[in-house]
Protein backbone atom coordinates (compact mmCIF):
# COMPACT_ATOMS: atom_id res chain seq x y z
CA UNK A 1 0.00 0.00 0.00
CA UNK A 2 1.49 3.51 -1.18
CA UNK A 3 1.26 5.85 1.92
CA UNK A 4 -1.33 8.35 0.51
CA UNK A 5 -3.30 5.16 0.60
CA UNK A 6 -2.36 4.13 3.85
CA UNK A 7 -3.11 7.54 5.44
CA UNK A 8 -6.66 7.17 3.60
CA UNK A 9 -7.35 3.65 5.14
CA UNK A 10 -6.74 5.23 8.50
CA UNK A 11 -8.64 8.16 8.63
CA UNK A 12 -5.95 10.61 8.90
CA UNK A 13 -6.19 12.66 6.23
CA UNK A 14 -8.37 15.66 7.76
CA UNK A 15 -7.42 19.17 5.91
CA UNK A 16 -4.61 19.35 3.23
CA UNK A 17 -3.59 22.48 1.19
CA UNK A 18 -3.48 21.38 -2.90
CA UNK A 19 -4.29 17.82 -2.37
CA UNK A 20 -3.57 16.63 -5.36
CA UNK A 21 -0.66 18.40 -6.00
CA UNK A 22 0.92 17.11 -3.11
CA UNK A 23 -0.51 13.60 -3.56
CA UNK A 24 1.36 13.64 -6.90
CA UNK A 25 4.19 15.07 -4.81
CA UNK A 26 4.18 11.89 -2.63
CA UNK A 27 4.57 9.47 -5.21
CA UNK A 28 7.55 11.15 -7.00
CA UNK A 29 10.24 12.17 -4.07
CA UNK A 30 10.80 11.66 -0.90
CA UNK A 31 9.84 14.69 1.16
CA UNK A 32 11.11 16.57 4.04
CA UNK A 33 8.51 16.75 6.37
CA UNK A 34 8.02 17.94 10.02
CA UNK A 35 5.81 18.24 12.72
CA UNK A 36 6.17 20.47 16.41
CA UNK A 37 6.32 20.00 20.09
CA UNK A 38 6.32 22.53 22.40
CA UNK A 39 7.83 21.81 25.57
CA UNK A 40 5.18 22.87 28.15
CA UNK A 41 5.48 20.33 30.15
CA UNK A 42 7.87 17.83 31.01
CA UNK A 43 6.82 15.11 28.43
CA UNK A 44 4.60 14.62 25.77
CA UNK A 45 1.58 12.73 26.98
CA UNK A 46 -0.96 10.33 24.70
CA UNK A 47 -2.48 13.85 22.85
CA UNK A 48 0.76 13.69 21.25
CA UNK A 49 0.66 10.51 19.75
CA UNK A 50 -1.31 10.93 16.79
CA UNK A 51 1.23 13.69 15.43
CA UNK A 52 4.07 11.61 16.33
CA UNK A 53 3.50 8.02 14.96
CA UNK A 54 1.49 9.96 11.86
CA UNK A 55 5.83 11.18 11.55
CA UNK A 56 6.65 7.87 11.97
CA UNK A 57 4.46 5.96 9.32
CA UNK A 58 6.18 8.96 6.98
CA UNK A 59 9.26 7.64 8.03
CA UNK A 60 8.58 3.89 7.73
CA UNK A 61 7.56 4.66 3.67
CA UNK A 62 11.03 6.28 3.62
CA UNK A 63 10.36 10.25 4.10
CA UNK A 64 13.15 12.57 5.76
CA UNK A 65 11.09 13.48 9.41
CA UNK A 66 11.88 16.21 11.50
CA UNK A 67 10.73 16.70 15.09
CA UNK A 68 10.98 20.61 16.21
CA UNK A 69 11.16 21.55 19.40
CA UNK A 70 10.09 24.36 19.85
CA UNK A 71 11.91 25.93 22.43
CA UNK A 72 10.98 29.99 21.50
CA UNK A 73 7.59 29.11 21.17
CA UNK A 74 7.16 27.49 24.03
CA UNK A 75 8.25 30.92 25.81
CA UNK A 76 5.35 32.70 24.17
CA UNK A 77 2.33 29.89 24.15
CA UNK A 78 0.20 28.77 21.59
CA UNK A 79 -3.43 29.77 21.59
CA UNK A 80 -4.75 27.16 19.52
CA UNK A 81 -7.44 24.98 21.34
CA UNK A 82 -6.75 27.13 25.01
CA UNK A 83 -9.90 28.66 26.51
CA UNK A 84 -7.33 31.54 28.43
CA UNK A 85 -3.84 32.28 28.83
CA UNK A 86 -1.36 30.06 30.06
CA UNK A 87 1.57 30.77 32.58
CA UNK A 88 4.45 31.87 30.83
CA UNK A 89 7.20 29.36 32.00
CA UNK A 90 10.78 30.11 32.62
CA UNK A 91 13.60 29.92 29.81
CA UNK A 92 15.09 27.31 32.18
CA UNK A 93 11.83 24.98 32.90
CA UNK A 94 11.70 25.15 29.09
CA UNK A 95 15.69 23.96 28.69
CA UNK A 96 14.51 20.92 30.95
CA UNK A 97 11.31 20.20 29.41
CA UNK A 98 13.68 20.35 25.99
CA UNK A 99 15.82 17.89 26.95
CA UNK A 100 13.30 15.15 28.16
CA UNK A 101 10.59 15.12 25.13
CA UNK A 102 13.79 14.98 23.09
CA UNK A 103 14.84 11.88 24.77
CA UNK A 104 11.21 10.26 24.54
CA UNK A 105 11.50 11.24 21.07
CA UNK A 106 14.20 9.55 20.01
CA UNK A 107 12.88 6.22 21.92
CA UNK A 108 9.71 6.34 19.84
CA UNK A 109 11.96 7.05 16.31
CA UNK A 110 14.31 4.82 16.96
CA UNK A 111 16.87 3.24 14.49
CA UNK A 112 16.13 5.22 12.07
CA UNK A 113 19.36 7.66 11.06
CA UNK A 114 17.10 9.68 8.79
CA UNK A 115 15.22 11.53 12.28
CA UNK A 116 16.27 14.97 12.88
CA UNK A 117 15.57 17.00 15.84
CA UNK A 118 15.48 20.65 15.72
CA UNK A 119 14.73 23.58 18.24
CA UNK A 120 13.67 26.38 16.91
CA UNK A 121 15.14 28.55 19.81
CA UNK A 122 18.34 28.17 17.91
CA UNK A 123 17.30 31.03 15.16
CA UNK A 124 14.90 32.70 17.12
CA UNK A 125 17.43 33.78 19.79
CA UNK A 126 19.39 36.06 18.01
CA UNK A 127 16.56 37.44 15.84
CA UNK A 128 16.17 41.10 15.27
CA UNK A 129 12.89 42.49 16.31
CA UNK A 130 12.75 45.26 13.59
CA UNK A 131 13.99 42.63 10.96
CA UNK A 132 11.20 39.88 11.63
CA UNK A 133 8.63 42.75 11.77
CA UNK A 134 9.67 44.16 8.41
CA UNK A 135 10.35 40.91 6.65
CA UNK A 136 7.77 38.62 8.20
CA UNK A 137 5.01 40.43 9.21
CA UNK A 138 4.16 42.72 6.44
CA UNK A 139 3.28 39.93 4.73
CA UNK A 140 0.08 39.53 7.34
CA UNK A 141 -2.84 41.50 7.53
CA UNK A 142 -4.29 41.84 11.02
CA UNK A 143 -7.55 40.83 8.92
CA UNK A 144 -6.14 37.59 7.86
CA UNK A 145 -5.10 36.84 11.47
CA UNK A 146 -8.40 37.65 12.85
CA UNK A 147 -10.04 35.53 10.86
CA UNK A 148 -8.18 32.55 11.96
CA UNK A 149 -10.18 30.05 13.90
CA UNK A 150 -7.83 30.06 17.18
CA UNK A 151 -8.20 33.95 16.95
CA UNK A 152 -11.94 34.12 16.56
CA UNK A 153 -12.50 32.14 19.57
CA UNK A 154 -10.07 33.75 22.24
CA UNK A 155 -11.53 36.98 21.29
CA UNK A 156 -15.03 36.28 21.65
CA UNK A 157 -14.00 34.72 25.38
CA UNK A 158 -11.25 35.60 27.85
CA UNK A 159 -9.50 37.63 24.67
CA UNK A 160 -6.08 37.57 24.15
CA UNK A 161 -2.19 39.29 24.69
CA UNK A 162 -0.24 40.55 21.96
CA UNK A 163 2.30 37.68 22.90
CA UNK A 164 0.01 34.69 21.93
CA UNK A 165 -1.37 36.78 19.10
CA UNK A 166 2.36 36.74 17.61
CA UNK A 167 2.45 32.79 18.13
CA UNK A 168 1.09 32.72 14.19
CA UNK A 169 4.11 34.42 12.92
CA UNK A 170 6.48 32.36 14.54
CA UNK A 171 5.23 29.31 13.34
CA UNK A 172 4.96 30.36 9.85
CA UNK A 173 8.34 31.88 10.14
CA UNK A 174 9.19 28.28 11.57
CA UNK A 175 7.99 26.84 7.85
CA UNK A 176 10.09 29.12 6.45
CA UNK A 177 13.70 28.59 7.93
CA UNK A 178 13.22 24.56 7.74
CA UNK A 179 12.22 25.11 3.83
CA UNK A 180 15.54 27.22 3.74
CA UNK A 181 17.50 25.05 5.60
CA UNK A 182 16.27 21.76 4.75
CA UNK A 183 13.92 22.06 1.91
CA UNK A 184 11.15 20.80 3.95
CA UNK A 185 7.99 21.11 2.05
CA UNK A 186 5.40 19.08 4.36
CA UNK A 187 3.95 19.90 8.01
CA UNK A 188 1.72 17.84 9.71
CA UNK A 189 -0.12 18.77 12.70
CA UNK A 190 -3.58 18.66 14.14
CA UNK A 191 -6.34 20.61 12.87
CA UNK A 192 -6.36 23.03 15.84
CA UNK A 193 -3.25 23.81 14.00
CA UNK A 194 -4.40 24.57 10.48
CA UNK A 195 -4.39 28.46 10.31
CA UNK A 196 -1.01 27.97 11.83
CA UNK A 197 0.22 25.89 8.81
CA UNK A 198 -1.67 27.99 6.26
CA UNK A 199 0.33 30.89 7.31
CA UNK A 200 3.50 29.34 7.13
CA UNK A 201 2.28 28.10 3.58
CA UNK A 202 1.97 31.60 2.90
CA UNK A 203 4.86 32.99 4.36
CA UNK A 204 6.67 30.56 2.37
CA UNK A 205 5.05 31.42 -0.91
CA UNK A 206 5.20 35.30 -0.73
CA UNK A 207 8.75 35.23 0.65
CA UNK A 208 10.28 32.76 -1.86
CA UNK A 209 7.60 32.16 -4.76
CA UNK A 210 7.76 28.00 -3.51
CA UNK A 211 4.71 25.93 -2.68
CA UNK A 212 4.92 23.97 0.27
CA UNK A 213 2.11 22.05 1.83
CA UNK A 214 0.31 21.40 4.82
CA UNK A 215 -2.08 18.29 6.09
CA UNK A 216 -3.68 18.23 9.70
CA UNK A 217 -4.59 14.98 11.36
CA UNK A 218 -8.14 14.24 13.07
CA UNK A 219 -8.29 16.26 16.27
CA UNK A 220 -9.14 13.50 19.07
CA UNK A 221 -11.86 13.75 21.85
CA UNK A 222 -13.16 11.75 24.29
CA UNK A 223 -16.97 10.39 23.52
CA UNK A 224 -17.82 12.91 25.74
CA UNK A 225 -16.40 15.85 24.31
CA UNK A 226 -13.51 16.69 26.70
CA UNK A 227 -9.82 16.34 25.93
CA UNK A 228 -8.33 12.67 24.62
CA UNK A 229 -5.98 12.01 26.87
CA UNK A 230 -7.75 13.15 30.21
CA UNK A 231 -9.06 10.35 32.71
CA UNK A 232 -10.07 11.26 35.95
CA UNK A 233 -7.28 10.68 37.84
CA UNK A 234 -5.61 13.38 34.97
CA UNK A 235 -3.53 13.42 32.19
CA UNK A 236 -1.69 10.26 30.38
CA UNK A 237 1.85 10.73 30.12
CA UNK A 238 4.44 8.77 28.34
CA UNK A 239 7.30 9.92 31.69
CA UNK A 240 6.77 6.26 33.54
CA UNK A 241 7.47 8.88 36.71
CA UNK A 242 4.23 10.19 35.92
CA UNK A 243 1.85 7.73 34.47
CA UNK A 244 2.54 4.23 35.00
CA UNK A 245 3.42 1.61 32.42
CA UNK A 246 0.45 -0.43 33.69
CA UNK A 247 -1.78 2.79 34.08
CA UNK A 248 -0.33 3.82 30.53
CA UNK A 249 -2.09 0.50 29.21
CA UNK A 250 -5.17 0.35 30.80
CA UNK A 251 -6.01 3.71 29.06
CA UNK A 252 -5.73 1.36 26.23
CA UNK A 253 -7.51 -1.36 27.20
CA UNK A 254 -10.14 0.87 28.40
CA UNK A 255 -10.90 2.02 25.10
CA UNK A 256 -15.19 1.80 23.55
CA UNK A 257 -16.14 -0.57 20.99
CA UNK A 258 -17.17 2.25 19.17
CA UNK A 259 -13.58 3.86 19.02
CA UNK A 260 -11.08 0.48 19.39
CA UNK A 261 -10.97 0.33 16.03
CA UNK A 262 -10.33 3.64 14.71
CA UNK A 263 -7.45 3.70 17.66
CA UNK A 264 -5.84 0.72 16.09
CA UNK A 265 -5.88 2.34 12.83
CA UNK A 266 -4.66 5.52 14.30
CA UNK A 267 -2.18 4.22 16.43
CA UNK A 268 -1.11 0.63 15.25
CA UNK A 269 1.13 -0.20 12.34
CA UNK A 270 -0.62 -3.42 11.69
CA UNK A 271 -1.53 -4.17 8.27
CA UNK A 272 -5.19 -3.15 7.19
CA UNK A 273 -5.98 -7.20 6.50
CA UNK A 274 -5.47 -7.88 10.51
CA UNK A 275 -7.45 -4.50 11.39
CA UNK A 276 -10.58 -5.83 9.67
CA UNK A 277 -10.19 -9.41 10.87
CA UNK A 278 -10.08 -7.68 14.36
CA UNK A 279 -13.47 -4.98 13.10
CA UNK A 280 -15.31 -8.56 12.21
CA UNK A 281 -14.19 -9.63 16.09
CA UNK A 282 -14.94 -6.45 17.49
CA UNK A 283 -18.89 -6.68 16.02
CA UNK A 284 -19.42 -11.04 16.56
CA UNK A 285 -17.53 -10.90 20.36
CA UNK A 286 -17.34 -7.78 21.41
CA UNK A 287 -17.08 -8.99 25.29
CA UNK A 288 -13.51 -10.81 24.21
CA UNK A 289 -12.21 -7.49 23.80
CA UNK A 290 -9.45 -9.05 21.71
CA UNK A 291 -9.29 -5.57 19.89
CA UNK A 292 -8.72 -3.60 22.72
CA UNK A 293 -5.94 -6.24 24.31
CA UNK A 294 -4.22 -5.61 21.02
CA UNK A 295 -4.28 -1.86 20.71
CA UNK A 296 -3.09 -1.90 24.29
CA UNK A 297 -0.40 -4.04 24.25
CA UNK A 298 0.67 -2.24 20.54
CA UNK A 299 0.52 1.20 21.84
CA UNK A 300 2.46 0.67 24.96
CA UNK A 301 5.51 -1.43 22.95
CA UNK A 302 5.62 1.40 20.53
CA UNK A 303 5.96 4.18 23.65
CA UNK A 304 7.56 1.76 26.64
CA UNK A 305 9.00 -1.44 24.72
CA UNK A 306 7.97 -5.07 24.63
CA UNK A 307 9.23 -5.90 27.90
CA UNK A 308 7.19 -3.23 29.65
CA UNK A 309 4.36 -4.12 27.67
CA UNK A 310 4.28 -7.99 28.63
CA UNK A 311 4.98 -6.71 32.11
CA UNK A 312 1.75 -4.72 32.00
CA UNK A 313 -0.64 -7.26 30.51
CA UNK A 314 0.15 -9.63 32.52
CA UNK A 315 -0.61 -7.36 35.58
CA UNK A 316 -3.76 -7.27 33.78
CA UNK A 317 -4.87 -10.18 33.50
CA UNK A 318 -3.86 -11.30 37.29
CA UNK A 319 -5.98 -8.55 38.47
CA UNK A 320 -8.86 -9.61 36.14
CA UNK A 321 -9.18 -12.69 37.19
CA UNK A 322 -7.80 -12.63 40.75
CA UNK A 323 -4.81 -13.99 40.43
CA UNK A 324 -2.40 -11.57 42.70
CA UNK A 325 -0.14 -14.26 43.89
CA UNK A 326 0.74 -14.80 40.56
CA UNK A 327 2.57 -11.20 40.47
CA UNK A 328 6.06 -10.43 41.19
CA UNK A 329 6.44 -8.22 43.98
CA UNK A 330 8.22 -5.20 41.69
CA UNK A 331 4.71 -5.99 39.72
CA UNK A 332 2.15 -5.57 41.94
CA UNK A 333 4.19 -2.32 43.19
CA UNK A 334 4.07 -1.18 39.24
CA UNK A 335 -0.03 -2.18 39.34
CA UNK A 336 -1.16 -0.06 42.22
CA UNK A 337 1.90 2.67 43.14
CA UNK A 338 -0.89 5.63 41.60
CA UNK A 339 -3.94 4.46 43.42
CA UNK A 340 -4.76 5.64 46.81
CA UNK A 341 -2.66 4.26 49.82
CA UNK A 342 -1.93 4.37 53.59
CA UNK A 343 0.36 3.12 55.95
CA UNK A 344 -1.61 1.20 59.37
CA UNK A 345 0.62 0.86 62.21
CA UNK A 346 -1.38 -1.45 64.46
CA UNK A 347 -0.46 -4.42 66.21
CA UNK A 348 -2.58 -7.95 66.19
CA UNK A 349 -5.89 -8.47 64.21
CA UNK A 350 -7.35 -6.05 62.00
CA UNK A 351 -10.92 -5.17 61.38
CA UNK A 352 -12.71 -5.21 58.26
CA UNK A 353 -14.86 -2.16 58.83
CA UNK A 354 -11.67 -0.28 60.51
CA UNK A 355 -9.45 -0.69 57.16
CA UNK A 356 -12.15 0.28 54.91
CA UNK A 357 -12.25 3.51 56.66
CA UNK A 358 -8.69 3.91 57.08
CA UNK A 359 -8.20 3.92 53.06
CA UNK A 360 -10.87 6.14 52.61
CA UNK A 361 -13.02 3.55 50.50
CA UNK A 362 -15.96 4.16 52.86
CA UNK A 363 -17.54 7.41 54.53
CA UNK A 364 -18.25 4.82 57.82
CA UNK A 365 -18.66 1.81 59.12
CA UNK A 366 -22.29 1.46 58.42
CA UNK A 367 -21.56 1.95 54.71
CA UNK A 368 -18.72 -0.57 54.67
CA UNK A 369 -21.01 -3.16 56.31
CA UNK A 370 -23.81 -2.30 53.49
CA UNK A 371 -20.88 -2.51 50.70
CA UNK A 372 -20.05 -6.03 52.40
CA UNK A 373 -23.11 -7.57 52.61
CA UNK A 374 -24.00 -6.43 48.51
CA UNK A 375 -20.72 -8.48 47.71
CA UNK A 376 -18.79 -5.45 46.51
CA UNK A 377 -15.87 -5.67 48.44
CA UNK A 378 -13.41 -7.82 48.02
CA UNK A 379 -9.80 -8.35 50.06
CA UNK A 380 -5.95 -9.46 48.32
CA UNK A 381 -8.67 -10.65 44.94
CA UNK A 382 -11.30 -12.41 47.22
CA UNK A 383 -14.59 -11.18 48.11
CA UNK A 384 -15.21 -10.14 51.74
CA UNK A 385 -18.80 -12.11 53.01
CA UNK A 386 -18.30 -11.13 56.52
CA UNK A 387 -18.53 -7.19 57.96
CA UNK A 388 -16.67 -8.84 61.21
CA UNK A 389 -14.06 -10.02 59.85
CA UNK A 390 -10.60 -10.25 61.60
CA UNK A 391 -7.14 -9.73 59.44
CA UNK A 392 -3.88 -10.88 60.79
CA UNK A 393 -0.91 -10.23 59.59
CA UNK A 394 -0.49 -13.67 57.69
CA UNK A 395 -3.07 -12.39 55.03
CA UNK A 396 -0.92 -9.75 53.59
CA UNK A 397 0.42 -10.14 50.11
CA UNK A 398 4.26 -10.21 50.09
CA UNK A 399 4.13 -9.63 54.10
CA UNK A 400 2.99 -5.98 54.12
CA UNK A 401 0.37 -4.79 51.82
CA UNK A 402 -3.52 -5.31 51.94
CA UNK A 403 -5.30 -4.60 48.78
CA UNK A 404 -9.04 -3.43 48.84
CA UNK A 405 -11.33 -4.03 45.88
CA UNK A 406 -14.33 -1.90 45.67
CA UNK A 407 -16.96 -2.20 42.74
CA UNK A 408 -15.26 -3.41 39.62
CA UNK A 409 -12.37 -1.07 39.34
CA UNK A 410 -11.66 1.12 42.57
CA UNK A 411 -8.87 0.27 44.61
CA UNK A 412 -6.89 0.64 47.69
CA UNK A 413 -3.79 -0.10 49.17
CA UNK A 414 -2.33 -0.41 52.78
CA UNK A 415 0.83 -0.69 53.72
CA UNK A 416 0.47 -2.23 56.92
CA UNK A 417 3.31 -2.23 59.99
CA UNK A 418 2.49 -4.63 62.53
Amino acid sequence: MKLFEDLKFRGLIYQVSNKQALQRKLLKEKLVLYTGFDPTASSLHVGHLLNLFTLKRFQNFGFQPIALIGGATALIGDPSGKLKERPLLTLKEIRENKEKIKLQLKRILKNHFSLKIVDNYSWFRNLNLLKFLRETGKHFSLGYMLAKESIKTRLEGSGISFTEFSYMLLQAYDFLKLYQKFNCQLQIGGSDQWGNICAGIELVRKTLNKEVYGLTLPLLTRPDGTKFGKTESGTIWLDTSKTSVYNFYQFWFHTEDKEVIKFLKYFTFLEKKKILELETKVKLRPELREAQKILAFEVTSLVHGKRLAFQAQKISQALFYGHLKDLTLSEFEEAFKEIPSVVLKKKGRLEILELLVALGAVQSKREARQLIERGAISLNGELVKDPRKKISPSACLFKKYLLIKRGKKKYFLAKWLY
